[in-house]
């Protein structure tokens, strides 16, 4: 399951629904955009991020000089279009990089409303009104100075959840059998991942913000409604000259890809946390093989709170973050062995690791420092050494930990009593 304010998923079973909280953040305006960070401020940064951004060869530096290679391992926090807006609370988040072992930022580019957060020049955006309301008015700046202080910047598209064009395309949303536009349990509008249009709209959006500057594109909603059989036998997806919704997922996977890759930058993708262990497409188009044979990176939600009771033998999974993270992060890797794809290697794994407390769900743990520490040492411990940290208030319990500057495995060298590891 997935929430968290910006998105909510939950899986039982083979059935999930979503939920959308909206979140208000203050825009404070590109306050100190511009300025250059202070020589003690990247001081003290740990050696290895200097290094990784001293060397910006690699096989995309003809077609990207302004961006920044990406580090040997990603580790990054996600960042709301408000958020990102604030000079003041981006300030706070860059000082968080500077002080810990994060370095990337995944930045929502369009959301869950199917709202851009910048300014675009799409004519079809533009058309949509997508773009009325943009909390970045600053982007390429705002990248910039990511850039600078060797920030890997990661530009978050929402696909296929996406009100705003159902609404106003309603022949590109999915509709019901008996007529009308179809929504989720939520009152939510989908758009028809069959359609080449929506395909083409998303992938444009894709595009214009990897222009931007980001150095990578990360899809989220890639995927169908999850559904009860009953909301299911419902919707009419209209003509499909695929066999399966896997097939859809793969052929937008597959468009997009390309045309990043055309402009020097990767693609990541996320999925149900479930994907890791599930044995078909749980009815929502996403499965290992057909994602990581097309993404550069996939990233599993895997966010102990969403687990139902029992996954994995572990009665409460939100209890037991470094056990619930361990047993996820074990079968990706060994699906990621076994995988064979027709060209290259499979993506790269990259998890999405729980930074915020479910209150929704009893009994429940308070999420700090120690529980993500946990689920880091738990990815870290499976192989997996790259990871994402949610938080839809952008606030993370790392803040100004000094003792992060060894890292986590160093902090947590010294065990205390009582943690569920092993």
């Amino acid at each position: 399951m997935r929430k968290a304010g910006g998105r909510y998923w939950t899986l039982k079973s083979t059935i999930s629904t979503v939920l959308v909280l909206g979140m208000a953040y203050s825009y404070t305006g590109p306050a100190s955009l511009d300025d250059k960070p202070s020589a003690s401020a990247l001081n003290k940064r740990q050696p290895e991020k200097a290094a990784a951004a001293a060397n910006t060869s690699g096989p995309n530096s003809s077609a990207r000089q302004s961006g920044t290679k990406a580090p040997a391992a990603v580790k990054g926090i996600y960042v709301s279009g408000w958020t990102a807006g604030s000079g003041r609370a981006m300030e706070r988040l860059i000082r968080l990089t500077e002080q810990t072992e994060l370095n990337a930022m995944v930045i929502d580019v369009k959301n869950e409303y199917g709202e851009l957060t910048y300014p675009s020049r799409l004519n079809k955006v533009n058309q949509l009104g997508a773009d009325r309301r943009p909390p970045i008015r600053y982007l390429k700046p705002l990248l910039a100075r990511l850039h600078r202080n060797h920030i890997y910047t990661i530009g978050r598209v929402v696909v296929f959840k996406d009100p705003l064009l159902a609404q106003r395309q309603p022949q590109w949303a999915l509709h019901r059998k008996s007529g009308g536009i179809w929504r989720d349990n939520k009152g939510k509008a989908w758009v028809n991942p069959f359609r080449k249009e929506v395909l083409d709209y998303n992938i444009a959006v894709a595009a214009e913000a990897a222009k931007h500057g980001f150095d990578e594109i990360q899809f989220d909603y890639v995927r169908f409604p999850a559904n009860t059989p009953e909301a299911e036998a419902s919707i009419d997806y209209g003509y499909s000259g695929f066999s399966s919704k896997a097939g859809a997922i793969r052929n937008f996977l597959h468009l997009a890809k390309s045309r990043l890759h055309q402009q020097g930058t990767k693609l990541s993708v996320d999925v149900f946390g479930l994907v890791t262990s599930a044995e078909n497409d749980m009815g929502i188009g996403q499965t290992w093989k057909e994602v990581a044979c097309q993404a550069d990176y996939i990233s599993p939600m895997t966010y102990p709170s969403h687990y139902s009771q029992g996954v994995y033998g572990i009665p409460n999974p939100d209890l037991s973050p470094y056990a619930t993270i361990r047993s996820a992060m074990t079968d990706a890797v060994g699906r990621n062995r076994q995988l064979g794809c027709n060209r290259g290697q499979p993506a790269g794994i990259r998890p999405w690791l729980q930074s915020f407390t479910a209150t929704w769900i009893h009994p429940h743990l308070v999420y700090g420092r120690r529980e993500v520490l946990l689920q880091i040492k738990a990815a870290h411990d499976a192989g997996v050494e790259e990871y994402l940290l949610w938080n839809p208030r952008c606030v993370y319990p790392l803040m100004e930990d000094k003792r992060w500057e060894n890292g986590p495995n160093g902090a947590l060298s010294a065990r205390p009593p009582n943690l569920d590891s092993p």
